[in-house]
């Protein structure tokens, strides 16, 4: 049995008369198909767009500014890559986020490297007394996760505690095996000198400690960065004017930074941050000390929201024995380049040709 069928005309209102009758095919059901297989994929990929569009404009209206601007972030290109306009927009973005997240303003510096300034770090190993001051005050001003649980305490710092010693004719025969002209010394378990493998978390009841010798250690902002070469993504890199900063929204978290790094300065957030609202500092850089999130890498980077506004770094600041010192390298005249120049310095590794600016002195 066939179905009637009748002629088709132009359904365009504009047209003065109808079209010729044209053979057509009826679906089963009865349904009208003359759009050809082409066309449907074509409505329907507008329409995929159309909804995804719809989708974006919802998140931007809605009154949760955390959802409201990781849509954008998560698309967002590297931030050395951005044109300022873009920069400008991430800034905005994370001021929101953050401020509407920790309950108070928060800003986000976008200050780029000031030309003639090439940033360098002194420290005078004789004068540290093992406080670690220096230590809270990097925790405390770079908004570093503070918690108690395994991977939540994080500390950019480490102040190495080694002890100090002597040979002593007594343990002369109390190698292994016993006697003399044995394999293994009696003294071999006796710290001698100052070495590298010390405590880094020690509680004294006062500081400096008898018989003991103190050497803190951070990242040493390299001139030929290990990290920077084995970074897949590019995600972190050195500045014109000298640290070597992370772009934490572009951090994929595969950890092989921290492997390249001599210097043990890396860590990563390998669980959610903790950071209460009220000890958070809100004044932050976006290459610096802006909160972090879960799966990322991050380090020291001279507090980039302090250096770059014409200040000392926190470390350098709450030193109460004046230990550190920190200035501009191009400067003949600066406490650093003074230091260089008149004192016997030396840089940790050097064996390594990783070139770091940041300098042990000793008077």
């Amino acid at each position: 049995m066939t179905s009637n069928k009748s002629p088709n005309t132009d359904s365009n209102p504009d047209s003065s008369s109808p079209s010729p009758a044209q053979p057509e095919q009826t679906a089963p059901g009865g349904a009208d198909t003359k759009n050809s297989r082409r066309n449907f994929l074509a409505v329907g990929g507008t329409l995929s767009m159309s909804s995804l569009m719809g989708a974006a404009a919802l998140m931007a209206q809605t009154d949760d500014p955390k959802a409201a601007t990781e849509w954008a972030e998560h698309f967002q290109t590297n931030y050395r890559l951005m044109t300022p306009a873009e920069k400008a927009e991430s800034r905005a973005r994370l001021e929101r986020r953050y401020s509407a997240q920790y309950g108070k303003k928060v800003t986000v510096d976008t200050t780029e490297a000031q030309p003639g300034v090439l940033m360098g770090y002194a420290l005078n190993i004789r004068k540290c007394i093992g406080c670690r001051r220096c230590v809270k005050a990097c925790v405390e001003e770079n908004n570093q996760s503070r918690g108690k649980e395994p991977g939540q305490r994080i500390e950019w710092i480490q102040v190495l505690r080694m002890e100090r010693g002597e040979f002593s004719q007594d343990k002369m025969d109390h190698g292994y095996p016993e006697g003399l002209g044995i394999q293994v010394g009696g003294n071999a378990y006796t710290p001698a000198g100052q070495v590298l493998e010390g405590q880094y978390h020690y509680e004294p009841e006062a500081v400096p400690e008898k018989d003991a010798t103190y050497m803190p250690i951070a990242c040493m902002q390299c001139e030929k960065p290990p990290c920077v070469k084995v970074c897949p993504v590019r995600t972190t890199y050195r500045e014109a004017d000298g640290p070597v900063v992370i772009d934490y929204n572009w951090c994929i978290g595969c950890r092989m930074c921290m492997g390249a790094c001599p210097y043990w300065a890396r860590r990563i957030n390998l669980t959610t941050p903790v950071l209460p609202k009220d000890e958070m500092n809100p004044v932050t850089h976006y290459l610096g000390n802006r909160p972090r999130m879960r799966g990322v890498v991050e380090k020291c980077h001279w507090c980039l929201q302090r250096t770059r506004q014409g200040r000392y770094p926190a470390c350098v600041e709450v030193c109460p024995v004046g230990a550190r010192k920190f200035g501009n390298l191009l400067d003949p005249e600066s406490e650093v380049s003074l230091i260089l120049a008149r004192k016997n310095v030396f840089r940790l590794k050097s064996e390594l040709n990783t070139f770091p600016k940041f300098f042990y002195f000793y008077d």
